[in-house]
């Protein structure tokens, strides 16, 4: 091989060397896996049980939650959490001649495994607990309504100077299952930690998805009530709406 062509190849690897340490200098760097955000967006519990009579007793505890700051300050207890995936469901097209295609026929996803640290007095872990008594009636065991205990979870990834870089939302999300936790005398050094494993819906990426024409339905309310407001809005005297 001729030397000449040796050099070329060690100027193209110390140039490409020198383009990828460039990116990590760069404003769109190499993304890093501990810098995220969590934020949590827990129902109220009151959307089904109280139209019905059929209470349940931990609504209130649920709006003290989030009054308090806990709700918030479990978001930032988030020691780990998974950005969500998606799986196409396929089946096989055999109605063709010639090698089978793989259609598409629909999507799922798979529950969010999250880990938080836990506060002396294991606030994290009651939080979760009482979302999910919203599921179910713990004085008669009835079983809730849905909209009653589903709420949302948003994740952001950040770059170094804590810009919200990609994010997405988990729709109609609840803590579907807590994990146990170990208690041990032989373990002194370590502190206590809750893992939750998160259900929802679907996923919606707040980068590209949040501005997509809405569904038909919604724009049909949304357009109604904007009418109806305008409409008592005119009746308004002028002087008392500049109030």
């Amino acid at each position: 091989m001729p030397t000449g062509f040796g050099g070329l190849i060690d100027a193209v690897a110390y140039g490409t060397l020198n383009e990828v340490l460039g990116m990590g200098r760069s404003r769109d760097g190499i993304a890093k896996a501990n810098r995220y955000e969590v934020t949590l967006f827990p129902p109220t519990g009151s959307r089904g049980t109280t139209a019905s009579g059929n209470t349940n007793v931990f609504t209130k505890i649920m709006g003290e939650l989030l009054g308090d700051g806990t709700v918030r300050a479990t978001g930032l207890k988030c020691e780990s959490i998974n950005l969500p995936g998606r799986n196409i469901n396929t089946v096989e097209d055999t109605n063709i001649y010639g090698p089978e295609r793989t259609i598409a026929t629909g999507f799922s996803f798979a529950d969010i495994a999250a880990t938080f640290q836990c506060s002396t007095d294991m606030k994290e872990k009651k939080y979760f607990e009482t979302w999910q008594r919203l599921a179910f009636n713990p004085s008669t065991f009835a079983m809730g309504y849905y909209k009653d205990y589903v709420g949302s979870v948003d994740i952001h990834a950040l770059d170094e100077q804590d810009n919200r870089r990609y994010g997405v939302k988990l729709i109609e999300c609840y803590p579907v299952s807590i994990n146990e936790q170990s208690l041990s005398y032989a373990t002194n050094t370590s502190y206590q930690t809750i893992g939750v494993n998160l259900a929802y819906r679907y996923w919606q990426n707040l980068t590209d998805e949040a501005n997509l024409p809405k569904p038909l339905l919604t724009r049909i309310a949304e357009s109604a009530v904007n009418t109806v407001t305008r409409r008592i809005t005119a009746q308004i005297p002028s002087v008392l709406r500049r109030l």
